[in-house]
């Protein structure tokens, strides 16, 4: 997947992964009580933000195409060419999933 938004410093593009919509019971989940996901796949990555003396940057630890859990209220929604993605710090990326 191509996307033309590039994050500045430490953020990260991510496109969240839908939860299962049935339980294991095979009962379908309606979209009300389904609980907002935390799951996603980096589409893009900043740069890295600098250090304290400004004269190098600080590497972000994901690349594009990895399987990310974010904080469940972290980050910025937004909806771009039909699609919606969440804007995250760094810091707001708590694992990467192999």
């Amino acid at each position: 997947m191509s996307v033309t938004i590039k994050p500045l410093e430490d953020r990260v593009v991510v496109k969240a992964i839908e939860a299962e919509q049935t339980t294991a019971s095979g009962l379908v989940i309606p979209d009300t009580a389904k609980e907002k996901p935390q799951e996603g796949e980096v589409i893009a990555v900043g740069p890295g933000r600098f250090n304290d003396d400004g004269d190098d940057r600080i590497p972000v630890d994901v690349k594009v195409g990895d399987k990310v859990i974010y904080s469940k209220y972290g980050g910025t929604e937004i909806k771009y060419g039909g699609e919606e993605f969440l804007i995250l710090s760094a810091r707001d990326l708590l694992a990467v999933v192999s």
